[in-house]
């Protein structure tokens, strides 16, 4: 049976792979190769709109939650390998990380099959099944895979 901590080091090795993906769409966003969207992206680009006070973009509103998503994966790259160096022996804590962590990514990979497309919601469901195996794996109860 896979350990808990290699399952949680996958996790990991996953959010990297996803981190790599988004590091290519942010870097090309804005180049499409269709004209239409082109269209669409020069618009985004072009139309400046108060909001909360501050003037923004479509764009610039774009690319900053894209920003924020680099944050986001890199902080869970972090916490998962940092996680894994205690999963065995501080299982009370990890579990109570890791739950939370592997029922998102789950989500994520709902939210990405719905408004983004199926590698990126691969990603996260597979990161967030491993995550959340793991604290099942750690906890020694039956899980519906054979041994």
């Amino acid at each position: 049976m896979i350990s808990s901590k290699m399952l949680v080091r996958i996790s990991a090795a996953l959010i990297v792979v996803h981190l790599l993906g988004h590091t290519i769409g942010h870097l090309t966003w804005d180049e499409p190769e269709d004209p239409k969207m082109g269209a669409v992206v020069k618009v985004m680009k072009s139309y400046s709109a108060d909001f909360m006070g501050a003037s923004k973009t479509m764009a610039e509103y774009y690319n900053g939650y894209s920003i924020m998503i680099f944050g986001l994966f890199i902080m869970t790259i972090l916490l998962l390998w940092s996680i894994s160096g205690f999963v065995t022996e501080q299982k009370d804590i990890a579990n109570k990380l890791l739950l939370p962590i592997g029922v998102i990514y789950i989500l994520f990979g709902v939210v990405e099959f719905v408004y983004f497309f199926p590698f990126a919601a691969g990603i996260s469901l597979c990161s967030g099944l491993c995550t959340t195996l793991a604290v099942f794996v750690n906890k020694k109860v039956p899980y519906p895979f054979p041994e």
